[in-house]
Parts: C-alpha cells; sequence; structure tokens
C-alpha cells in the first residue's frame, strides 16, 4: 500500500478545514460531512479521521449522537483514527471518556508538552508550539488511554494504549490543530467573541514565526498515515 484510504468525517462547518486536512494527509481522503448527518454507510477504510467543530460533544443533537455511535462503531471494528479539537473529544466521548466546559477559551498559539512515548508524536521536541482554539476539554480519559500531550489548560492528547503499535485499532488523539495555517488561524480567531486585551494578544500571536514554529507538529500526520499503511499490511496478512 502506499496511500492509505481515510475516511474524513469533517464537523467543522466550513471548507477550510477539508482542505487543511487534504493538504496535511498523505492519504486517499472520503469526505464526508458529519454535521449535516452524512456518515459512511459502513466501515470499509484503512482509518479515519475527525476534524474539529464549533460544536459541543455534549450537545443534544441528532448528528452529533449519529457521529459518536460510527466512531464507536469503527473503533470497535478496527480502524486506526485520529480525532483533533472536536475530533479528540468525539474519540474521548464515544470510549466512555469526559468532555466538559471549560468556562473560557484557550486561543492562539500556545506551548504543549509531550507526556510518556506515542508514535503519533516521534520526531517532535518534547515542548512544542501549536494552535490552539477550544472552549471544551477531556477531564476524564477514557478507559484504557493512555495521554500523551498537555499543558496548564489540561489534556491535549491521548492514545489506547493497545493500538501504538502495528496492527489495527490504533486511536490517538490532540487538542491543538496541527493543520492550521495562517490564513485558517485567522478566521477561526476571528469568529471568537474574545475581550479586546486577548483578541488583540492573539492576533499579535498569529504571525509567520509562531506558524514556522507550528510546523513541527505536522510531523503526526505523517506518523499516523505510517501506521495506518502498516496497519493495513497487518490485516492483510
Amino acid at each position: 500500500m502506499t496511500r492509505p484510504r481515510l475516511a474524513l468525517l469533517n464537523a467543522s462547518h466550513g471548507a477550510y478545514t477539508a482542505r487543511n486536512f487534504r493538504r496535511e494527509l498523505d492519504a486517499d481522503l472520503v469526505e464526508f460531512d458529519a454535521d449535516e448527518g452524512d456518515l459512511p454507510g459502513g466501515f470499509d477504510f484503512d482509518g479515519f479521521v475527525v476534524t474539529g467543530s464549533r460544536a459541543s460533544v455534549y450537545w443534544e443533537e441528532a448528528w452529533i449522537e449519529a457521529l459518536l455511535d460510527w466512531t464507536r462503531g469503527a473503533i470497535e471494528h478496527g480502524l486506526p483514527c485520529l480525532g483533533v479539537c472536536f475530533g479528540h473529544q468525539v474519540v474521548a466521548a464515544a470510549l466512555g471518556g469526559r468532555v466538559e466546559g471549560m468556562g473560557e477559551y484557550e486561543i492562539g498559539y500556545r506551548e504543549v508538552r509531550r507526556v510518556g512515548d506515542s508514535r503519533l508524536l516521534a520526531g517532535i521536541d518534547d515542548a512544542f508550539t501549536v494552535f490552539t482554539s477550544h472552549q471544551d476539554a477531556v477531564t476524564e480519559l477514557p478507559p484504557g488511554a493512555e495521554p500523551i500531550a498537555e499543558n496548564e489548560y489540561g489534556n491535549h492528547g491521548f492514545r489506547v494504549a493497545e493500538g501504538d503499535g502495528p496492527g489495527p485499532g490504533a486511536v490517538f488523539t490532540v487538542q491543538f490543530h496541527p493543520e492550521y495555517d495562517v490564513s485558517t488561524a485567522e478566521t477561526v480567531a476571528g469568529q471568537k467573541d474574545l475581550p479586546g486585551e486577548k483578541e488583540r494578544r492573539v492576533f499579535d500571536g498569529i504571525n509567520e514565526d509562531n506558524y514556522e514554529a507550528s510546523c513541527e507538529a505536522k510531523a503526526l500526520f505523517s506518523n499516523f498515515s505510517e501506521h495506518v499503511r502498516e496497519a493495513a499490511a497487518v490485516a492483510a496478512d
């Protein structure tokens, strides 16, 4: 296998999200508008990705319940998974973790620290720069999950322990946005109702230097794609 076939479950209500993941993932993406209730009819993929969203996973909306159910089923079916921001929270909730509101936004380029070892973050420094944009957090990890990243706002990623080596069933998540470019960061920051001083700090921080620093975290996309290829090869034997 050279390019895995991944389901991209886009929950973002925005076209730029799919564009960003198409740019970063070395895979053939089959795109679904999850926020419109558009989900795959089965699990005939090498893996899947759940994107960010303006929604909260604990909202009582039919499309969110359907996304949680499909995600749970896909993981049980053995598909490798990458959840990003809202996707991180979807995977946590689908597997029995807890997601709660923070009462504030974490937004802008910030530092995140690695916790333990995970192949998803292989080649990335112990402390690294990322763009963050969230007001919900995973406050309790799912059973069997281990943290892989954190900062003062809490958990920024986890893995399901048995899924880190070759083979199906790998589950990885990150709270931050490794797929963002400067344009996306500016667009998202402009959609938030931030107090004047915080808004100024956020926009001052959206610059080429911070973006270049954040590009280190993009290694997780190639790490995930490589894992998916290995898992598919093992499953085919």
